[in-house]
């Protein structure tokens, strides 16, 4: 992509020879450095639709790798261009610059006051994390955006973040007391309260220089900058405004770091910030207003904030859909709406009153009748539940983002803010500019403060670029007709940093234009942002510039359900787009893929278990993404998904599929891994290793036949090494030991239960843990059902095909597949269900199946297909499950589930069935992947990475236990990991059921 350096003035003409810096950099500093083409591409682009390639990445391992990169970068004369978890939606986090990533190493909590309320943190802290570790303290930071589970506080400062509650507490720069702060020139300074300041010194020097400045355009000042709360455009020079003082302070002090907050990382690279904390609110009440209109839930927010609630945030009627369209947003948002509402408020009252919280929430019901809506609050004063509602409105650009096919909700005007009583007019004009345009927009977010987040539908593939600026241009005029902010919280960048002007006026501007020269007079720090910025539209920044291509190639699944039309006005799927293009759909669904870095979350789930072991972007959903586009558009060569930049990206991905879930989005990392093992299976081969993991189905029965000879090899320790070396498997792990073949014993069901079930036995469970087959079956058994199984006599048995896909041999994965399909057929025809036991094996029929392009067979198997648990819930709930259960001997389980299981809700089931045993305590293990993965844990190269997953939260847990417990796990892989990694037994749940039949 073009350098940003073309368009201002920073000396490029004189930097020095990229491998020079790049030796320099790795010879004096710990840290990493990056400087390959596929590195370098992954930093390209942030949560915009901007890309500019950087001169390189720098990972400072400590304060004093810092200090040395950004000396390194002075002499080199090099931009700098510092960068938290490029989250940034107006492109403030791409440049032509060396990045300094702060996110890896300096995430320190430095200094902490319980007293004065105060903390000194790293600038690569994430939100989430400091707010946990202030959690016991009673106290915590309030500046709560949707991406604190994955943004930094240096990021927020750069960006003068606001959050959900600002109504209440305001933005970063009511929250931010002081900043220690690398300058242009290579001085430390320490800044804060003016007349604190030292009398002497750089800081001194450019505050007074910055107060000359700003005493010379007071009267701008007084006029131009806008007066709502949401106003994070240009530089906070009225901060020296005394006769009209922003209530930055309580006390009214200008303090200088408030300059450096908001200023995206222009006039200096931060230290270390100090940030005033906040009371944490002992309790909290939540009320869902539904509303039949759009313009209502807009009318009647001036009334609602009358109520003084610490948050009021929309969830329109488009984000409502897509949420119901998300397995696991849908049954949160259901439990929030009463009919078919066109949009809902969320309105927050906290405090450390309850009974004073329940009665704000009952004046809210009583409002909203007087208002002539009554019965339209959905009351959660539940904490859970409120929770797991906020979470879903946190998702909220990521749910939008979700739109499958060309056209998608692009960010561009999408935090003007207006005074609250403008608020309905303004949204219903700016619709009709959207429908002027043939789009629509989708809105969500800020009611409270009046800053609604709208995203017009646009295909910048196309004409949206076109259409970005007459909308921007319109909106502009409607925007300063209601006296509102144009950068209301997302900052300027390279999106807004044009209107940074028309918003304050070219005098204003001019002074902008002196403090960053003041401050960085060869215009090195992050050059072209707020001041001197390209134009928005200029196409040689966008990701997808008119020359954008992609290189030709044929992927083996159907990746057709990405590659689709949409009308943005009536929502409606036109015809296929791009027909005749296979790479069509599969580059669609990689795209979906928005940069938002949801994926660097480390709270709960299974995302992304790679990436928190290494804190590498190359190894997280994001950067493999970003990865995989480049190389299918042809910006990494033309060897497409063979090349070695993919095989990279990819390698310690564990296929665990908790992207597909905790994505809102919806990126399958797997499904793309299955296509990039493929492709370079075809170009250059396949091993051993592959081929004996990928075999393993077919050569089972004989391993089986044989098994005291293939099971002693362990008792042999010299063959095994010799073995395990020639293999490319780890020495330590034990080889999997066959014990019998269950499919090929007599079976016999009760021939007269007047139910059917197919019990889909897999190659694991049949030839090496026979048991958890047995006692599926007894299970089924006694609650009267006829089992039949997926093996006819004399038959090789079903194989879902899953070791073929994870080797690399996709077309004997599609073979195996037909020949499931064809003889499942006939039992789904008769309503039969079909139940698995190893949930990688049976939700392979919910999932692969469904893109082999065997249409509508694959369909109906998919809605028949079960895993064990879930059966036996459906059974239940349909009053077809008579099954007695008596109390074990323990009287606690431990429960790990399985990642698929988890990617596909299909936890809950186990949590359920383990429930139905008496006085059985159940504990679900807050956990990502185990690490094993199928053969991931085997090889030798990933051994240590494998371990490292599992100690992040499972084995930990599993080690505090206690001996009394059971410890639970479907997986074959898990149970595995659990043994050669705590020593310790863990058992499927049907061995658990069967012990417990009465």
């Amino acid at each position: 992509m073009t350098s940003l350096t073309d368009k201002t003035s920073s000396p490029d003409a004189r930097v020095k020879p990229v491998t020079e810096l790049a030796a320099r950099l790795a010879r004096e500093l710990e840290g990493e450095v990056l400087f390959d083409q596929a590195s370098r591409g992954r930093y390209s682009t942030d949560a915009s639709i901007y890309q500019v390639t950087p001169v390189g990445v720098v990972i400072p391992r400590h304060q004093q790798d810092l200090t040395a990169a950004l000396e390194i970068a002075r002499d080199a004369r090099v931009p700098i261009l510092a960068r938290g978890a490029g989250t940034s939606q107006c492109g403030q986090t791409v440049g032509e610059a060396l990045v300094i990533d702060t996110t890896r190493w300096l995430k320190e909590i430095v200094e902490f006051d319980p007293e004065a309320r105060t903390v000194v943190v790293e600038p690569g802290i994430v939100l989430d994390h400091l707010n946990a570790w202030l959690k016991p303290h009673g106290l915590w930071y309030p500046v709560d955006v949707s991406t604190s589970a994955q943004c930094t506080l240096g990021g927020m400062t750069g960006n003068n973040s606001c959050g959900s509650r600002s109504i209440r507490y305001g933005n970063m720069v009511h929250n931010v007391l002081g900043v220690d702060a690398w300058l242009a020139d290579g001085s430390e300074g320490q800044f804060g309260f003016v007349d604190a300041l030292p009398e002497r010194g750089p800081v001194r020097e450019l505050a007074d220089r910055v107060k000359a400045i700003a005493d010379g355009v007071a009267p701008e000042i007084r006029e131009h900058f806008p007066k709502v709360l949401r106003r994070v455009g240009g530089y906070n020079l009225d901060l020296f405004d005394c006769q009209n003082p922003r209530p930055y302070d309580p006390e009214g002090r200008a303090n200088l770091a408030h300059l450096l907050v908001g200023s995206e990382g222009t006039l200096g690279v931060s230290r270390r910030i100090t940030l005033r904390l906040s009371p944490l609110p002992e309790h909290k009440v939540l009320g869902v207003v539904n509303f039949p209109t759009f313009y209502q839930a807009m009318d009647l927010t001036q009334h609602i904030v009358t109520l003084d609630p610490t948050a009021v945030e929309l969830v329109d009627r488009t984000m409502i859909d897509l949420s119901l369209e998300n397995p696991a947003f849908r049954p949160v948002i259901e439990k929030a709406l009463i009919g078919r509402p066109q949009a809902v408020l969320l309105v927050e009252f906290a405090g450390q009153d309850r009974e004073a919280q329940l009665a704000s929430l009952a004046r809210l019901s009583e409002l909203m009748a007087d208002l002539g809506l009554p019965d339209s609050v959905v009351e959660m004063p539940a904490p859970a539940e409120q929770k797991a509602l906020w979470n879903v409105r946190k998702a909220g650009l990521n749910i939008m983002m979700s739109m499958k096919g060309d056209g998608k909700p692009v960010s561009f005007i999408e935090d003007c803010a207006v005074p609250l009583e403008h608020l309905a007019e303004y949204t219903d004009r700016l619709t009709e500019v959207f429908h002027r345009y043939g789009t629509e927009g989708t809105w969500y977010a800020h009611a409270s403060v009046g800053t609604l987040h709208v995203r017009p539908i646009l295909d910048m593939r196309r004409d949206g670029a076109e259409k970005m600026r007459e909308i921007a241009e319109q909106a502009s005029a409607l925007v300063r007709e209601y006296k509102g902010a144009y950068s209301g919280e997302h900052g300027d960048g390279l999106c807004r940093g044009e209107w940074v002007a028309w918003q304050f006026g070219e005098t204003l501007n001019d002074a902008f234009r002196a403090v960053k020269g003041a401050f960085d007079p060869e215009n090195r720090l992050n050059p072209g942002k707020i001041v001197d910025t390209p134009r928005m539209d200029d196409d040689r920044y966008f990701r997808f510039p008119k020359a954008y291509r992609r290189i030709p190639l044929a992927p083996v699944f159907d990746w057709s359900g990405w590659n689709v039309t949409r009308d943005p006005l009536t929502g409606e799927q036109g015809e296929p787009g791009s027909a005749g293009d296979p790479t069509h759909g599969l580059a669609m669904a990689v795209e979906m893929c928005n940069n938002n870095g949801h994926c660097r979350k480390f709270d709960a789930g299974t995302m992304c278990p790679s990436y928190r072991i290494t804190r590498d972007e190359q190894h997280l959903t994001r950067g493999r993404a970003n990865t995989l586009r480049l190389v299918l558009s042809g910006q990494l060569g033309e060897a497409g998904l063979a090349s070695d930049e993919v095989k990279e990206a990819l390698d310690l991905c564990v296929s665990c599929k908790g992207c597909k879930r905790d994505c809102p989005t919806g990126v399958d990392m797997a499904k793309f891994k299955i296509e990039a093992r493929t492709a370079r299976a075809r170009a250059r081969g396949l091993s051993l290793r592959d081929r004996l993991v990928g075999e393993m189905p077919r050569y089972a029965p004989w391993a089986s036949r044989f098994a005291g000879l293939v099971n002693g090899v362990e008792r042999v320790p010299v063959l095994a090494r010799a073995i395990k070396r020639t293999l490319g498997l780890a020495p330590q792990r034990s080889l999997p030991a066959f014990r019998g073949n269950f499919l090929a014993e007599p079976h016999e069901s009760p021939a007269l239960a007047s139910r059917e079930v197919l019990l889909f036995v897999d190659t694991f469970n049949n030839y090496q843990e026979g048991d958890n087959a047995r006692a599926a079956r007894r299970v089924l058994e006694a609650a009267g059902y006829r089992v039949h199984l997926n093996a006819r006599p004399g038959q090789r048995p079903l194989c879902c095909g899953r070791t073929y896909l994870s080797s690399g041999q996709f077309d004997k994965a599609r073979l195996e597949a037909r020949r499931t399909l064809d003889h499942l057929m006939p039992h789904v025809k008769r309503g039969v269900a079909i139940v698995g036991l190893e949930p990688s094996c049976l939700l392979t029929l919910r999932d692969e199946f469904l893109q082999y392009g065997f249409g509508k067979e694959a369909e109906a198997l998919s809605r028949s297909a079960f895993l064990f648990e879930e059966f036996l819930v459906r059974a239940r709930d349909a009053g077809e499950l008579p099954l007695e259960l008596k109390a074990l001997p323990q009287r606690r389980a431990m429960l790990h589930g399985h990642c698929h299981q988890k990617a596909f809700d299909a936890l809950r089931p186990v949590e359920t069935v383990l429930s139905w045993i008496p006085d059985l305590e159940v504990e679900t293990i807050e956990s990502s992947c185990c690490g094993m993965a199928g053969s991931f844990g085997y090889e030798v190269e990933h051994y240590d990475a494998s371990l490292a997953m599992a100690e992040l939260s499972l084995l930990p847990a599993i080690r505090e236990a206690g001996d009394d417990a059971v410890l639970v796990a479907d997986g074959t892989s898990c149970r595995h990991q659990i043994q050669d990694g705590s020593g310790r037994e863990a058992v499927h749940v049907a061995r658990l059921l069967e012990q417990a039949l009465a």
